[in-house]
């Protein structure tokens, strides 16, 4: 571990969230609700794949790869 917080997706790299320490509750209200707004449009449109790709990404058994095998007699 790097010591870098992990973020929900649990990625640890990537664009930097910097929040501005001057914006006043009502901008971070509406940044809030955009994100909020956005979530809700990608959910309607992906709601089933997203909930099937990321059910098979934080799957932690993985089925082991087929291979053909004499009988063990």
């Amino acid at each position: 571990m790097n010591g870098k917080p992990l973020l929900p997706s649990g990625r640890r790299r990537g664009l930097p969230f910097v929040m501005p320490d001057d914006w006043t509750p009502e901008q971070a209200l509406a940044a809030f609700e955009l994100l909020e707004d956005l979530l809700a449009v990608i959910s309607d449109f992906y709601a089933t794949r997203l909930h099937e790709l990321l059910r098979e990404q934080r799957s932690h058994t993985k089925a082991p790869p087929a291979t053909k095998r004499d009988p063990p007699f």
